[in-house]
């Protein structure tokens, strides 16, 4: 018999200390390198986007895979990556840890939809990441520590 999974992650990372230095331009780059590193890690990539300090990425994780050792990879090759085509010249890493959230399967087009439209969402909306970050952890029911969201 084989495994098989449908397992729809949101995940959600920033910029060290919030920094602004993600320029639409150059994150398309790492958007289209990280498209990459997902095909090479048998998972399902549905949709990255992001603003100038922070990603969302909604995808499918292979189930051979851990989420916590998925994302150290994928900053471990993004910083690299970064760092190696000189995209952010003030870039200087992603946040400790970072937010996976599950959904069901047929919540995965409207999870596509609002990573899709991050830029409007933070431009329009003037939402900080720090409100975004919370409402989620409060949609999904998980318990923070304030001091722990700089």
């Amino acid at each position: 018999m084989t495994t098989y999974t449908q397992l729809i992650y949101q995940i959600v990372f920033a910029t060290r200390n919030r920094q602004r230095c993600l320029t639409a331009p150059g994150r398309y780059e790492l958007f289209n390198y990280l498209t990459g590193v997902f095909k090479n890690k048998n998972c399902h990539l549905y949709r990255i986007n992001g603003v100038e300090d922070h990603l969302h990425i909604v995808t499918h994780i292979n189930p051979n895979t851990a989420i916590s050792a998925f994302v150290k990879d994928i900053k471990m090759a993004s910083t690299d990556f970064i760092k190696r085509e000189k995209l952010f010249p003030n870039f200087n890493g992603w946040q400790e840890g970072f937010g996976a959230f599950s959904y069901a399967f047929c919540d995965k087009d409207r999870i596509i939809e609002y990573v899709k439209n991050q830029e409007a969402h933070h431009g329009v909306f003037r939402k900080s990441f720090k409100e975004e970050y919370i409402d989620l952890l409060n949609e999904h029911g998980i318990t923070f520590d304030e001091k722990y969201l700089l």
